[in-house]
């Protein structure tokens, strides 16, 4: 879930010092090394693409974290199987040798994981590592900016890290992610994409051809129209998702590993898509001393993947199956005897938030 809505950040990257602009339907972006030519579809409603730069910052920051969610952001075992390949490799990386003082920073101040966000913003890691260049030289102060553009990506940053040892954790981790593409991610990753090429394409069939239709009622009347899904090698089942209106909206869910896999990514496509339904049904139905103790945050999360399966059972029923068993693996819960038993009890919610997404649901798709 863990759904972010900004207006500013799309701004910010659109003008940042006209640099080299991504788009495209149905393939692969770049922005690793450097920006990547890729085709344009611009009549593909919610197309299926990767981009590289979201995928290196996702793996800078899935190295980095203890990844304790309900939930998980990533996949089990990823950080372990990135770092047995660079053995084997036999690479050492700035990301490898600032580690821990880049670990460090992230367990002082914990919200710094909300910046697993930033790269939506940007077309291409060329913009980003600009942007966060300005950040730096600008110490944080938008007044310094040599244009307006400038000053709206100082800004855009500056809500993410506010500090001045903030920003040089951003320094840092942007100076080591860019160290680790030349010296490994981004022939890991142009590798994966071509290995993968049939994946994205039966995940880009399915969605197009079968349950984006079905959910697109839904998406209409959510304001989620229209915008763009990133299939996402580090991502689980906990996806990263913008919103930005009607139009530019983005969500972020898991790269399968198989074309029988495909499905996983719209389990978590409908997951991501009921994420900031599930936050006010959350948000209304419970204390204010749940929301201290974090009870609030635990039933967020258990709500977004409970309102996955009621949209996946109102538009697809016959994938819920699989989606509940998808969500209860990606917990490390067995299925037991009895699926729907066990996803409901492992996802439990009080019965005034279930209700009030079963309400919600029933008004978003008219009775469907």
């Amino acid at each position: 879930m863990k759904r972010l809505i900004r207006t500013l950040g799309t701004a910010a990257a659109a003008g940042l010092l006209a640099a080299c602009a991504s788009g495209g339907g149905g393939t692969t972006t770049g922005g690793g090394a450097g920006p990547t030519p890729t085709q344009t579809q611009p009549d593909v409603v919610w197309p299926v693409k990767t981009r590289e730069h979201v995928d290196l910052w996702l793996h800078g920051f899935a190295l980095l974290q203890e990844d304790t969610t309900f939930v998980p952001f990533f996949k089990r075992g990823y950080s372990t199987n990135m770092i047995v390949l660079k053995n084997r490799a036999n690479v050492v990386t700035q990301l490898d040798a600032n580690r821990e003082r880049l670990r460090a920073r992230l367990v002082v101040n914990p919200q710094l994981i909300n910046a697993q966000f930033v790269p939506l913003s940007f077309s291409n890691w060329a913009d980003l590592s600009q942007a966060a260049d300005l950040l730096v030289r600008a110490q944080g102060d938008p007044r310094q900016a040599g244009s307006q553009e400038q000053a709206n990506a100082i800004a855009f940053l500056a809500a993410y890290f506010p500090t001045g040892a903030d920003r040089e954790w951003l320094r840092l981790f942007v100076q080591s992610l860019s160290d680790e593409s030349t010296r490994f991610y981004h022939s890991y990753w142009t590798q994966q994409q071509r290995e993968r090429s049939n994946v994205l394409e039966s995940v880009d069939t399915q969605w197009q051809g079968t349950y984006r239709p079905r959910m697109q009622k839904f998406l209409n009347n959510t304001q989620q129209a229209q915008g763009e899904i990133l299939l996402s090698l580090p991502l689980d089942g906990e996806g990263r998702s913008l919103t930005n209106g009607k139009q530019t909206n983005t969500l972020t869910v898991t790269f399968p590993d198989r074309p029988n896999d495909a499905v996983e990514a719209i389990y978590v496509i409908a997951h991501e898509a009921v994420s900031a339904l599930a936050a006010v049904a959350v948000t209304d139905n419970i204390t204010p001393e749940q929301r201290r103790t974090g009870l609030g945050e635990r039933y967020q999360s258990a709500a977004a993947v409970r309102a996955g399966a009621l949209l996946i059972q109102r538009t697809s029923p016959e994938i819920l199956d699989g989606y509940m068993r998808y969500y209860l693996r990606s917990v490390n819960r067995p299925v037991g005897a009895n699926v729907q038993t066990t996803f409901t009890t492992t996802f439990a919610l009080t019965d005034t938030i279930r209700d009030a997404l079963i309400r919600q649901l029933d008004v978003v798709l008219g009775g469907i």
